[in-house]
């Protein structure tokens, strides 16, 4: 039986340097089976390079990377056979049909007879390309070409998935079917996806991996990282706006609480407050217990888990590394 947290993927200061520009710099994580792990950071932060590296595209200046015990600089065949990889924007020959491209993806990784029959059925029917299945990549729209390269990548059950921003170009409709997918292979794989949508990460990720400048500043879970957000634990409560006039200057004495924003609610008739927590404890019982106490009238109370773009921001733009 496979051991459900066996390393995968194992990333040991991996360096890329072009001329003086060190585009990925010492960059190290392991992923172990049965993980979804979001690959973070801003545009031009490296984690296309740091893919391409893993994936045997681009040698690395230093360091190295393994991949179901392959290494990518000595072993580089075995590691492009444990995974698959779909690129940054799904690159295909567009003059090929899905089918072809499929069929010819299936020649080269030595699929033949029956089975490359059945890999392609299955990687079409798991990424809904039934209906374009002739039609020239060239004229897809850029979801379908997406699905096209989705639909390689998986072609021949790879251990490792590592996909390069998998929903870029997709409909609402067609990113959830995509994220149902990686949730659905997630349990027998290690899938590496690389996004800058924050809401993938919520979505699918069981840990997140923050990259800015070349070098790794978050390594955690999606709730570790919310928990870093000055929203974690904030309660927020819209009460009538006679309630409001003297609510505000009495939450700030409460203890734990750090700051109380006012905000105009949805009609004249009432006020929003935003309490803040000192530390990031609960204390949605606290605001309760006041209100109840003072006999607001509560129109809604709701805890706030934590906003991933703020977080976001705040390291990126510091280049610090998250403690």
């Amino acid at each position: 039986m496979r051991d459900a947290m066996e390393i995968m993927v194992e990333l040991q200061k991996l360096t890329k340097h072009f001329g003086p520009i060190r585009a990925a710099d010492e960059v190290s994580f392991s992923v172990r089976r049965g993980e979804v792990l979001g690959f973070l950071g801003p545009n031009g932060a490296g984690k296309s390079t740091t893919m391409k590296m893993l994936t045997c595209y681009l040698a690395p200046t230093s360091g190295t990377a393994r991949v179901c015990g392959h290494d990518i600089l000595t072993d580089s065949i075995a590691v492009r056979r444990k995974l698959g990889y779909l690129p940054e924007g799904a690159p295909a020959y567009p003059d090929m049909t899905p089918l072809a491209f499929l069929r010819f993806a299936a020649d080269v990784r030595g699929i033949c007879g029956a089975e490359r029959r059945k890999a392609i059925d299955r990687a079409v029917e798991l990424t809904s390309l039934q209906g374009v299945l002739k039609q020239p990549i060239d004229t897809l729209s850029k979801g379908f070409k997406r699905r096209v390269g989705l639909a390689q990548a998986i072609l021949h059950d790879p251990e490792v998935l590592v996909l390069d921003e998998p929903t870029d170009g997709l409909d609402p409709n067609q990113k959830y079917e995509v994220r149902q997918l990686i949730a659905e292979m997630a349990g027998s794989k290690a899938i590496i996806l690389s996004t800058h949508i924050l809401e993938e990460v919520e979505a699918v990720c069981s840990r997140a991996v923050i990259i800015a400048r070349g070098k790794v500043i978050f390594d955690g879970t999606p709730v570790a990282l919310e928990a870093k957000s000055k929203w974690h634990n904030a309660v927020t409560v819209r009460l009538g706006r006679k309630s409001a006039a003297d609510a505000a200057d009495a939450l700030r004495k409460l203890e734990g609480v750090s700051e109380v924003l006012v905000e105009d609610g949805a009609n004249d008739a009432e006020r929003a407050l935003t309490v803040f927590s000192r530390n990031g404890n609960s204390i949605i019982n606290d605001v309760a217990d006041l209100a109840r106490s003072k006999e607001w009238r509560v129109l809604e109370m709701r805890t706030e888990h934590g906003r991933l773009d703020e977080v976001f921001r705040d390291l990126t733009a510091a280049g610090k590394e998250a403690k």
